[in-house]
């Protein structure tokens, strides 16, 4: 199965985590919900596919271009 690397598209702090690993998520799930300028931005799992790992934990900084979860197609 082909390994899926989800990045951030802002720089900015992990508001809340809404996956687990081991979850199967559906296209245009949300993975987590990102603050940024007292804005909320969620990563989605656009293809869809089995959360394998976070890298990321609530309330860690990151940088825009970051890996924050891994998935499997």
């Amino acid at each position: 199965m082909a390994s899926i690397k989800i990045k951030t598209e802002v720089t900015g702090s992990v508001w809340k985590i809404e996956a687990r690993a081991g979850q199967r998520l559906a296209p245009g799930a949300t993975i987590m919900i990102l603050e940024s300028m007292k804005m909320e931005i969620p990563v989605i799992a656009e293809d869809g596919g089995t959360l394998v790992e976070l890298h990321v934990a609530e309330g860690e900084s990151v940088n825009e271009g970051q890996v924050v979860a891994t998935l499997t197609g």
